[in-house]
């Protein structure tokens, strides 16, 4: 097959959709230009990626663009079947970890210590820890006080697994049941009355089901202190 990507829009298409298939992570528009000599503009190459798309529209995966980048990933309805292909279901996050998150999510940036106010409880660091290593929070800074706490925030690998482009993709609070409001009052009794957890639980979970190329998986260990 003589390709002929840099004059021929098919062409073009073709080596796009293969680069993205053995793809382990989300391919950004620099990285898919790295790929050619000259490298395509890039209105030529989001035309392109768009034709693989519509391609791909009728298929159990699809190619959708997150934060991170361009990646093939299996439809939400698949789930049912491929979760079959695994012999042990994926642990799940405990509650703290998924309130510490949401609170992070909401309200970034936010130190540990603000985590602590709305929770009403101490952060455990193994907590803060996990989430790191999964890549899901970063420091971005540190507050301006004695200390100079950490200041933490959501990458764009949270969104990525979420397979969301910005965090104004995030539901609406409304829809978590209020799970962070203006007051810094801490909100636990709000958050148990308004299954706020299992909710936002219910967004990761269903968001961050295993997709073609880069699997995405629960945290391999669940926290499960307070």
């Amino acid at each position: 097959m003589n390709l002929q990507p840099n004059d021929n829009p098919e062409d073009l298409k073709r080596v796009l959709e293969a680069a993205l298939l053995v793809a382990v992570e989300p391919l950004t528009l620099a990285d898919l230009k790295r790929m050619f000599e000259p490298a395509p503009a890039s209105d030529v190459l989001r035309i392109a990626l768009d034709g693989v798309r519509d391609a791909w529209r009728d298929r159990g995966v699809e190619l959708v663009q997150v934060a991170d980048g361009w990646r093939f990933q299996t439809r939400p309805e698949m789930q049912p079947w491929l979760s079959r292909l695994k012999d042990e279901k994926p642990p799940r996050y405990s509650r703290a970890v998924l309130e510490t998150l949401a609170i992070i999510a909401y309200r970034q940036p936010v130190t540990r210590g603000d985590i602590e106010d709305i929770r009403g409880v101490s952060v455990n660091p193994n907590i803060i820890k996990t989430l790191e290593e999964r890549g899901w929070i970063e420091a971005v800074g540190h507050r301006d006080v004695p200390g100079r706490p950490a200041l933490f925030g959501t990458t764009s690998h949270f969104l990525s697994d979420l397979g969301m482009t910005s965090l104004a993709e995030l539901p609406p609070l409304e829809e978590l049941g209020n799970l962070v409001v203006p007051s810094e009052t801490a909100l636990i009794p709000e958050l148990r009355e308004h299954d706020v957890v299992e909710r936002f639980a219910a967004v990761v979970e269903v968001a961050s089901a295993p997709v073609f190329g880069a699997l995405i998986e629960t945290a391999s260990t669940p926290i499960e202190t307070a």
